[in-house]
């Protein structure tokens, strides 16, 4: 089958492209290598430095690639950036996200695996949060994110576009830019291993659940091969780890005592967030498999050799 990964030189993107190659599909990638880096993509897939807003672009490589299933991941992640500029964020998650959908309307695509994000749900009621949980978001990443949920939603219903959206918990694991894109797990190996303090926000007791971008990467891969009769599903660990708790468990995996400074508490920030992941079980067989300090390990082992 043929695959095109939107992002697909990011982060998550760059495993999930490395995985649908182990697993014989045929995998054409989508960046436009703003946080993205070619360093990333798995060479037996082609590359596209091609802005998911540019609809000529856009158009010319599905033209070229006749995708028969989409991934995509493309999107501006900072939650922090959202507040700050939404109609960037807008601009890219939302009308980049349309120009994807119509893309694969008008190119016959079977199938999209969508990577949404816990942030829809804004604070939670209580955790652990299942996908009936009230849509609330508190920035403006959360509300694009969403909005493109409504779209596919759209596009099934009008066109016939089967589709499952994946509704994130932190993820974190190698190749996650310390710098770029802002996973706290990214920020504090990077500021421990250069000697750096690390920054903790509030009183360090927020709650997090970290789930290995492995992990995330097999979700994706189960969402492509399975039908499943539920649309969103949760993707998480199913633990909680505080902000504290992190501190710790990077200076035991890496031996370093570090600084650590306290600043003041980010606005809007939600204070505790817990996924409830049984309906991924459920509807793709899909279950976490690495720890955090197996995840941490193997996260530090990246960043030494960079």
């Amino acid at each position: 089958m043929k695959a095109l990964v939107t992002g697909g030189a990011g982060f998550i993107g760059s495993h999930v492209v490395g995985l649908l190659l182990e697993n014989g599909f045929e995998t054409a990638v989508v960046d436009n290598l703003s946080t993205g880096k070619k360093g990333n993509v798995n060479p037996v897939a082609s590359l596209q430095a091609v802005d998911i807003t540019n609809e000529g672009a856009l158009e010319q490589v599905f033209v070229k690639e006749k995708p028969e299933i989409v991934f995509h991941l493309a999107a501006q992640a900072n939650a922090r950036v959202s507040a700050e500029n939404p109609l960037f964020d807008a601009k890219t998650n939302l009308l980049g996200s349309i120009n994807v959908l119509e893309c694969c309307r008008k190119h016959g695509v079977k199938k999209i695996v969508y990577s949404s994000s816990c942030a829809v749900y804004g604070k939670p009621q209580a955790v652990p949060v299942n996908e009936a949980h009230e849509i609330a978001p508190v920035l403006p990443y959360g509300a694009s994110k969403h909005a493109v949920e409504h779209y596919l939603e759209i596009y099934r219903g009008l066109y016939g576009i089967d589709f499952v959206a994946l509704r994130y918990a932190n993820v974190y694991g190698p190749r996650q830019d310390g710098k770029g894109e802002g996973g706290v797990i990214a920020v504090f190996t990077e500021k421990l291993l250069s000697g750096a303090a690390l920054t903790v926000n509030g009183d360090g007791e927020q709650m997090r659940e970290f789930v290995f971008v492995k992990d995330v990467a097999k979700a994706n891969l189960a969402a492509a091969t399975r039908s499943a009769s539920k649309r969103f599903l949760n993707i998480g660990s199913g633990n909680e780890t505080s902000v504290n708790q992190l501190v710790s468990l990077l200076q035991q995996a890496t031996k370093l005592k570090p600084k650590v400074v306290h600043a003041a508490p980010v606005a809007g920030e939600v204070r505790r967030m817990l996924l409830d992941s049984s309906l991924a079980a459920a509807e793709l067989g899909w279950k976490p498999t690495v720890s955090i300090s197996e995840g941490l390990r193997e996260t530090i082992d990246w960043a030494k050799g960079r």
